[in-house]
Formats: structure tokens, C-alpha cells, sequence
């Protein structure tokens, strides 16, 4: 399959059921070349063409093109300290299915077969590929260093290839989440934007000129250590507040927690925050640094739209004013507007990143043969 092909498969699966003349203006195609391009995915059960559809344009109406039904499934897994999250999509990356195991143990041995037997109490039998995310440096298929499960060196992607006998992709947890918001999520058609990921830990991603930026920084947690309070929380590492003091949800909680002089949980806590002053004087300072965030992540990358996720992002609805309103502090009042996205979608948007990446290392795979 040629270079042009590739993109208008890519181009139908990410934006699909969509016309053949919002494609031509998409890819820069003339609508012959479209014709031709689209002849063989059609043929080869690859693209459908739906029933005609009035577009608004002169002629005959047209026949949107999709992706294919029936291509199979996929299994995305996000693997934390303390749990394996499961997933089962389609090919968009719509969950199908799911599964939570806890983590007792984090030998690979143990950790790997609860993600195997994670992935097949799925009960998925068309599964065409697997997709892992861990936070961490990823190579190759290879944790090369997974502090959350202290691994160095496991071939995940060998080992779960061997037990569950499908392709499997590994990667690290926020380039999977990343690329999931861009082509299935709240990102997708988003030229570039930066995305922040609030929860156990603080992460940052970057999209420009429709590609997820990946240097070996992207995979290392730089983002959660960018100073945001000069009179916050210290971190785990000796900043004084950086974004994981300052928007962790175990940083947030133990503020809390000293406060009341109890043990209280995240989802307590943002709901305390509406009665208990100090609480809500905590919850208020995230709020603020979430904004300060924001603010420093548009301005440094040069792009107006931010994704918000995370496990954690509930804080976002809570303190909604106070970021958007730290956030505008921090710009310019010249330049763009902000544009914030939500995904709500907590912990299994995680998963669903992970099949994301297993999506896009299968169009190969699923590309007609010559």
C-alpha cells in the first residue's frame, strides 16, 4: 500500500463516515485521485462506501466512506502500581468490555499474568492486537524502566506475545494516552495541543502539526516537576510545588487528611471542599496550580488547545473558576483563547490509549494485499 492510501485509511478510521469531499479538501486530493486511492481499500472489504447523503454540492449526492464493520477487536491495558485496567475496543477505540484485577505482587512473572488472564476474561474472540501502557521509558516492546512496578529490562511485549499469541504493542502510559486523544478522542482533529494528566502522578504530552511529539523527555515525568507555587507542598524528589506536589492525588489527600486530622480519600476530598474551609482552601491552591499549568503549557508550546485527563481531573469540575481564571492570568491577553477539552473518561482512558496505540501498529496488518 502506498504512502497516499495509508493516509486515506487513516484518514476514513479517525474521521469517518465522512465525504469523499471533505476527504479530497482533508488529504489535498483531487477527486479523481481519491477515486483511484479509495478503489482497492474498497475492494478489499478495508473501506465501505454508506448510502448517498446530500453534502451541499453540485451533482449527484454523495456516498460517505468508513471503515469496514467487523475488523475485529482490540485489548488495551494500562498497568499501575497497585492494578491492571483492561479494555476491550473496536477498531475507534469504543470500549466493548472491561476488566480491573488488583496488583499484589510486581514481580513481571505475577504483573504479566494478570494482564493475560485480564485480557482474556475480556472474552473477546476476534481480538486482533494488544496494547500495554506503564508509566515509564518504553523501547521496543521493552519496560526499560517502570518505576511504578520498580522493572528494568522486561520484554513485555514478547512475553504477553508467547501467552496470548496476538501482536502486542507497549508503550509508555502518557504517548498512549496522547495518541489516543488524538485520533479517537476529545483531540482528534486538533492540528497540536498540549495535554496534562492529573492523578497517582502529573503528566504532560505534546501534539504539533498532528503528531505526538516523542523525545526520550516525553517519557520521563519532566511534566511533574514544572514549579508552579513557590509556597506549595514539597514532592517526593524535594521541589516545592511542582505540579506532582501540588496536583497529585496522594498529595492532595495528605494535605487533607492533615488537615481534618483523619484519613480521607481523593473523591472525599473534592467533595469536602464545598463545606470544610480547609479543604477547600487546598483544593482551591490545585486549582490554581492546575491553571498555572495550563497556562505555562500553551504558552511554551505555542498551542491554544489543552487536553485535560487523568484519573484525577475530577478536581477540574470542582475548581473550574479558579483554573480558568489562573490559567487567563498566566497569558497574554493578546493571544488565543484557550480552548480546555475534558476527558472524563479516568483510569480506563488510560486502557483505551493503550488499544489506541495497538489500532494504529495493526493498519498494517489490515491493509489490503497487492
Amino acid at each position: 500500500m502506498s504512502e497516499s492510501e495509508a493516509a486515506l485509511a487513516r484518514a476514513v478510521l479517525i474521521h469517518g463516515p465522512i465525504s469523499r469531499s471533505d476527504l479530497t479538501a482533508r488529504l489535498g486530493l483531487s477527486a479523481a485521485s481519491l477515486t483511484r486511492l479509495a478503489k482497492p481499500l474498497l475492494e478489499s472489504g478495508l473501506l465501505v462506501e454508506l448510502g448517498e447523503v446530500a453534502d451541499g454540492s453540485v451533482g449527484r449526492p454523495s456516498r460517505p466512506l468508513d471503515i469496514a464493520p467487523g475488523l475485529g477487536s482490540f485489548a488495551g491495558v494500562k498497568i499501575t502500581g497497585d492494578e491492571v485496567i483492561a479494555v476491550g475496543t473496536d477498531i475507534r477505540a469504543e470500549p466493548i468490555a472491561a476488566d480491573e484485577r488488583p496488583l499484589t505482587d510486581h514481580s513481571p512473572d505475577a504483573v504479566l499474568r494478570v494482564v493475560a488472564d485480564a485480557i482474556t476474561a475480556l472474552g473477546l474472540s476476534d481480538l486482533v492486537a494488544v496494547g500495554v501502557s506503564l508509566g515509564g521509558v518504553v523501547n521496543d516492546g521493552i519496560a526499560v524502566h517502570a518505576p511504578f512496578l520498580d522493572w528494568s529490562g522486561v520484554d513485555v511485549g514478547g512475553r504477553l506475545h508467547e501467552a496470548l499469541g496476538v501482536p502486542v504493542s507497549v508503550e509508555n502510559d502518557l504517548v498512549a494516552l496522547t495518541e489516543a486523544e488524538r485520533w479517537f478522542g476529545v483531540g482528534r482533529g486538533l492540528r497540536g495541543f498540549a495535554t496534562i494528566t492529573i492523578g497517582v502522578g502529573v503528566g504532560y504530552g505534546l501534539v504539533v502539526d498532528g503528531e505526538v511529539v516523542r523525545t526520550p523527555d516525553a517519557t520521563t515525568g519532566t511534566g511533574g516537576h514544572i514549579p508552579l507555587d513557590p509556597y506549595g507542598p514539597v514532592c517526593t524528589e524535594g521541589h516545592r510545588g511542582c505540579a506532582q506536589a501540588m496536583l497529585s492525588s496522594g498529595s492532595i489527600t495528605a494535605q487533607a487528611s492533615a488537615a481534618l486530622g483523619r484519613l480521607v480519600g481523593y473523591d472525599e476530598t473534592l467533595a469536602l471542599a464545598a463545606s470544610d474551609p480547609a479543604v477547600r482552601a487546598i483544593v482551591g491552591a490545585a486549582g490554581d496550580a492546575l491553571g498555572t499549568f495550563i497556562a505555562l503549557a500553551a504558552n511554551l508550546s505555542l498551542q491554544s488547545s489543552i487536553v485535560l485527563s487523568g484519573e484525577g481531573i475530577g478536581l477540574f469540575r470542582v475548581v473550574e473558576d479558579r483554573v480558568r481564571a489562573a490559567a487567563a492570568a498566566g497569558r497574554d491577553p493578546r493571544s488565543m483563547p484557550l480552548d480546555i477539552h475534558v476527558d472524563d473518561d479516568g483510569f480506563r482512558a488510560w486502557a483505551r490509549g493503550a488499544a489506541a496505540v495497538a489500532i494504529q501498529a495493526s493498519m498494517e496488518r489490515l491493509r489490503p494485499a497487492r
